[in-house]
């Protein structure tokens, strides 16, 4: 057998190889095609069963849509009924109200009808009265005549001398009544004008949130060793004549470990003086041609922080349009204290407490406001030219071109002139309250505590004194006496005799209100 499949040639093994090919694809496909009948006929029973089951459940959906609509149509038309019914019950009581209102304006005329008749009855009436008192006026006349003839005789006064008389004592009696009442009208007024007064100041002080203390101008600079001193010295001592020789100060170098301190009259002088020490050191060369190159450039930088200062002055205080110089000028006060206050800080504060005031009384907020920031001008160039801090401002607030009535206010803010304006009086007391408010120089501030203690010392030196409390800051001390002892007239005087011993013995700013109190208690107890 082998050897005949052998002898078998590649050309027939190839042809049967075809013809199975052949023969197995048409099984596949015989097979195939009754499979693909079956699954056909399957999907068309399923597809019928689906259609029957859509249509079943459509019929369902329907039915329910139906009933759904019905009982939407009835629920709508009970409502529809419902709202007619009460639109009807409305009408029936609005037509109800309405024969009430018809009935109410019947009764109404029928009730005038009636009035006027009444009414023509009561002129008639006062017609006859009026006829009547006619007649007994003139028995009044009449008898007061016969009246006055009797008392003229008994009286031995005629009728004009008896008016005069009359008139004359009504007349002082009239004058005494109205000095009461002006005397009480001044009194009310005085007081009036006085809490008026304590309350514009009061809300002026509350709505200006400044800081109580301010700070000083430093004047001592600090080393990183002792070392430092001799090289800052120099040579024969050529560095720190240079120094003092461009700044135009002196440095004092004493046993003071670590620390050189600037003396100057200048501020101006004493800032440059100070960056320039911090700069040579912090560099660490040290020579006169660094030291002229360093002050140089510190001058420089102090001027651009002077700008900025007068800047923020005027940002803060919400005044524009300021003359460069005077703008300038304003900066340097960033380097003043006047007993510890910073000048600058205190022209900020006097203008923003003028302001306020200004806007309470009615004045010219934006010419108090200016002035209260220029007032103290003076002070950045009264150490370079003659004259008090209030001429040098005013001469410069001038140059500048400022509005006279600035310029006013700058020259009365210490009663050097007369007060022409309401806005000078607001500057001068804003400048009061600035300078003299507890913490905000350092001199009053020790001062302050001193006064309280000396007002309360010398009323409690008083015979029949009880007790005594110093209070608003130090301008009022309350006494309050004992009654069995002092009596009225007596406290009065006291009151007088305080204040004389306080003018004498006592330095103090401004006024100071003496209230002596004298009440009696009287108590019982029922049993």
């Amino acid at each position: 057998m082998e050897s005949i499949l052998l002898n078998v040639s590649p050309a027939i093994v190839s042809v049967i190889s075809v013809a199975l090919f052949f023969v197995g694809l048409a099984v596949g496909l015989v097979i195939y095609k009754i499979y693909s009948s079956k699954k056909i006929e399957k999907n068309k029973s399923n597809a019928i069963k689906i259609i029957e089951d859509a249509y079943a459940e459509a019929k369902t959906i329907k039915k329910e849509a139906i009933i759904e609509s019905k009982e939407q149509s009835q629920k709508l038309k009970e409502e529809v009924e419902q709202e007619v019914k009460e639109r009807r019950n409305e009408v029936v009581k609005l037509e109800e109200r309405l024969n009430q209102r018809e009935e109410y304006i019947e009764k109404k005329e029928l009730a005038v009808d009636k009035k006027s008749d009444q009414l023509d009855e009561e002129k008639k009436s006062l017609a006859t009265l009026r006829e009547q008192l006619e007649k007994t006026k003139q028995e009044e006349e009449v008898i007061k005549e016969q009246i006055l003839e009797q008392l003229e005789k008994s009286a031995k006064l005629s009728k004009q001398e008896a008016k005069d008389l009359l008139i004359a004592n009504m007349t002082a009696d009239a004058q005494k009544e109205a000095a009461v009442i002006v005397k009480k009208i001044e009194d009310d007024a005085k007081e009036e004008g006085e809490n008026k007064a304590r309350w514009i100041i009061g809300q002026a002080l509350q709505r200006c949130a400044t800081e109580t203390t301010s700070e000083m101008t430093v004047s001592v600079v600090s080393l990183p060793n002792d070392e430092m001193k001799g090289r800052i010295i120099g040579r024969e001592g050529r560095n720190i004549r240079a120094i003092e020789a461009v700044t135009g100060v002196e440095l004092i170098v004493d046993d003071t470990p670590e620390t050189i301190t600037i003396s100057g009259f200048d501020p101006i002088r004493r800032e440059v003086a100070r960056l320039s020490l911090e700069k040579l050191i912090s560099d660490g060369r040290i020579h006169p041609t660094r030291v002229e190159e360093i002050v140089e450039k510190m001058q420089k930088e102090v001027e651009k922080i002077c700008k900025q200062a007068g800047e923020d002055a005027c940002n803060e205080t919400g005044i524009f349009n300021l003359n460069p110089e005077l703008l300038k000028t304003l900066g340097r006060l960033k380097y003043r204290t006047s007993y510890g206050q910073n000048v600058l800080k205190h022209s900020v504060e006097t203008s923003i407490i003028a302001g306020l005031l200004a806007s309470e009384m009615g004045a010219n907020v934006k010419i108090a406001k200016r002035g209260g920031l220029l007032h103290d001008i003076g002070k950045a160039l009264d150490h370079e030219l003659e004259g008090t801090h209030v001429q040098i401002g005013v001469e410069l607030a001038r140059k500048c071109g400022e509005n006279e009535a600035v310029v006013h206010c700058i020259e009365a803010h210490h009663f050097n002139v007369e007060f022409k304006s309401i806005e000078a009086v607001i500057v001068q007391v804003a400048d009061a309250i600035s300078s003299s408010r507890p913490g905000a120089r350092r001199d009053s501030f020790e001062n302050y505590i001193k006064r309280l203690q000396q007002l309360e010392e010398i009323a409690n030196g008083f015979k029949g004194v009880e007790k005594s409390f110093a209070v608003q800051a130090g301008r009022e001390v309350r006494i309050i006496v004992k009654p069995e002892q002092i009596s009225d007239s007596e406290a009065m005087f006291m009151a007088k005799e305080i204040a004389t011993k306080i003018e004498n013995e006592m330095q103090y700013p401004g006024q100071i209100k003496v209230n002596v109190i004298r009440e009696s208690r009287f108590t019982e107890t029922a049993k």
